[in-house]
This record gives structure tokens, C-alpha cells and sequence, in this order.
């Protein structure tokens, strides 16, 4: 590919990103986020280059995988290369909806080795993170990796270290730091309105066995359906178990919980507002209240850090709430 062609899908691919701050706000924005976001969305109403289409692999196509190929498919000059997934019912199913001649794969090796893919959207377990993003960005591909971006800290450098020498786009899915709504807030704490931040209280409780992550496990589930052998490369040696493939968020060896699942969006949300680098001391707690199916994540979890005094803003103490069965509905 020609170095001015490259540079030209690097832009189409971060303009891409751009866009989730218009699809995944609320009305909230002052006019200078508002004529933004209408710059965006005139931008797209120009005609789109043959050098400018982006076509993308997904990888892991569950439900968020499916919520985030529903939407990069909304943006023009998007297009879907391929499908790969473990779980044969998954690959069934995308034929369905996008046609026969889908390319679908149960190997993401073989997804990444096509030359007519740009980009890839990783959307699989928490465990398989960082393995999958590294081998995507060796292969010269652009990721979208969703939160979060990996299992274990000590996975972090070595992925932003790939980024960097790869010099290809990698976005970390996290809906609040594209939200109008959050910014609108950075805004305010940064004019002064809000005062001078001493403390944030922070809550995501749900209230259903969805929202529980109890999602649907197919009657065909069994080892060879899911491709077990390959899903346990990444992990340690164990035996099939339907709830560990499907219901991953609950169970520690594939999944990270409510700290990779929700307590990553209050963090992410008030970093973006209030532009720390983190904490400097974190505890954390919790216990099963009311999901005793099985799993070995807590269903009730809280924690509570201290963000040091910086240049970028005043010392201030943070508390997280997550409740999967506190009677407030979620609100």
C-alpha cells in the first residue's frame, strides 16, 4: 500500500472512532461539542474514496460483538471481510444475516492473515485480549479491542509498546469517554462551576440475570461446538464448561468481573472529566449476595481510591458501587 493511501485509511479510522461521541451521547453539549459532532456528521456526506474503505474481521461475534459490527457497519466506507468466532452457532448465524459467502473462521490466525482485511474488532473473552491485539498488530492491522483492554496488568505495557511500533490505530471500547454528556461535564469542572472536586461517588448496580451475565447458553453447547481445545490456549487446563464459555464475565479464570465489565466504565468516565493519570491507592471488596449459580465473581462489589493532588486536579477520593441486586432498578 502506498504511504499516502496509508496515512489516508489511519485518518478514515480515527475519523471512525470520532463518531461514537455523536451515536453514544445524550443531548447534553455546549455549542462548541455541538458544532463538532455536525462536523462530523457533514463529513460523511462527502463521497467516500476507493482508497478510503476500511474493511474489517470481527473477532468474537456475541452479543457485543454484534452491537459493535451493527454499528462500524453504519459508518460509510465500512465494510465486514469476515467473521471469526469459536462457537459454531455464532458462525451460522452470521451467514444468515450477511450471506453464504461470508469468509467465517474458527481461528483468528486465519482471519488476520488475509490481506483484504484492514481492521479487526475484538470482541472475545477477557482473557484472550491482549493475545489476539498483539497478533493483530503484528499483521499490520488496525484493532478496536473492547474494555477491557486486558486480563492482567502486567499485559498493559507490552500492548501499548506494540501500538507504538506498529504505528497502526488501537482504540480501547469504553462508551463514556465518547459520551457529549461526560464531556460537558470535564467542561464545567474545568470552568469552575462544579467547584473544587474533593470526592466522587460512583454507582452502576443492575437488576436483572442478563444485566447478572447469565446470557443464553445454547442446547448444542458441548466441547466440540465451542471449539473448547482452542478457547483453553488461553488459559489453564480445564474441562469443558458450558457457564465458563458463555457466562465468561462471572468466572475469574476467563473473565474480570464487575472491575473488567462496569467498574472500568466509572473509572474511565471520571478520568476522562477530571483528566487524571489514576490512583495512587485502591481497595476493594465484595461478596455473592444473590447470583449463587456457580459463579466465582462477586455479585456485589465496592471500592474505594485515593487520587493524589496533581496538575491536573486536586486531591480527591473516589467510591464504587456495583449492586446486582440492590432494589434501586438501576438508578
Amino acid at each position: 500500500m502506498k504511504k499516502d493511501s496509508s496515512a489516508s485509511r489511519r485518518r478514515f479510522l480515527r475519523n471512525v472512532a470520532a463518531t461514537s461521541l455523536v451515536t453514544a451521547a445524550p443531548p447534553l453539549a455546549s455549542p462548541a461539542v455541538k458544532a463538532k459532532a455536525e462536523e462530523r456528521i457533514l463529513r460523511y456526506q462527502k463521497p467516500i474514496a476507493a482508497n478510503d474503505k476500511i474493511r474489517i474481521g470481527v473477532i468474537g461475534y456475541g452479543v457485543q460483538g454484534h452491537f459493535d459490527l451493527d454499528t462500524a457497519l453504519k459508518v460509510p466506507g465500512v465494510e465486514l471481510a469476515g467473521i471469526c468466532d469459536l462457537y459454531t452457532g455464532r458462525l451460522e448465524n452470521a451467514k444468515e444475516k450477511f450471506g453464504n459467502d461470508l469468509y467465517v473462521t474458527r481461528n483468528y490466525q486465519d482471519l488476520l492473515a488475509r490481506k483484504d482485511i484492514d481492521a479487526v474488532l475484538i470482541c472475545t473473552h477477557d482473557v484472550w485480549h491482549a493475545r489476539i491485539t498483539l497478533a493483530a498488530l503484528a499483521k499490520g492491522k488496525h484493532v478496536y479491542c473492547e474494555k477491557p483492554m486486558v486480563y492482567k496488568i502486567s499485559e498493559g505495557y507490552p500492548v501499548m509498546a506494540a501500538a507504538k511500533k506498529s504505528g497502526k490505530v488501537l482504540q480501547v471500547g469504553s462508551q463514556r469517554v465518547s459520551s457529549i454528556g461526560y464531556n460537558k461535564a470535564k467542561e464545567l469542572l474545568a470552568a469552575g462551576e462544579i467547584g473544587k472536586l474533593n470526592m466522587v461517588n460512583a454507582v452502576y448496580d443492575r437488576q436483572s440475570s442478563i444485566g447478572a451475565w447469565e446470557y443464553t447458553i445454547p442446547k448444542d453447547a458441548d466441547a466440540m461446538t465451542t471449539n473448547w481445545d482452542k478457547f483453553i490456549e488461553a488459559t489453564e487446563k480445564m474441562a469443558f464448561d458450558a457457564k465458563k464459555f458463555f457466562w465468561w464475565r462471572a468466572f475469574k479464570e476467563v473473565g474480570t468481573g464487575v472491575a473488567g465489565d462496569l467498574f472500568i466504565h466509572l473509572l474511565s468516565g471520571t478520568h476522562l472529566i477530571t483528566n487524571s493519570k489514576g490512583p495512587e491507592s485502591i481497595y476493594s471488596t465484595g461478596q455473592f449476595s444473590y447470583w449463587k449459580d456457580g459463579r466465582n465473581m462477586p455479585d456485589v462489589m465496592s471500592g474505594v481510591l485515593q487520587y493524589p493532588d496533581s496538575k491536573e486536579h486536586a486531591a480527591f477520593q473516589m467510591t464504587l458501587q456495583v449492586n446486582f441486586i440492590s432494589g434501586t432498578g438501576g438508578q
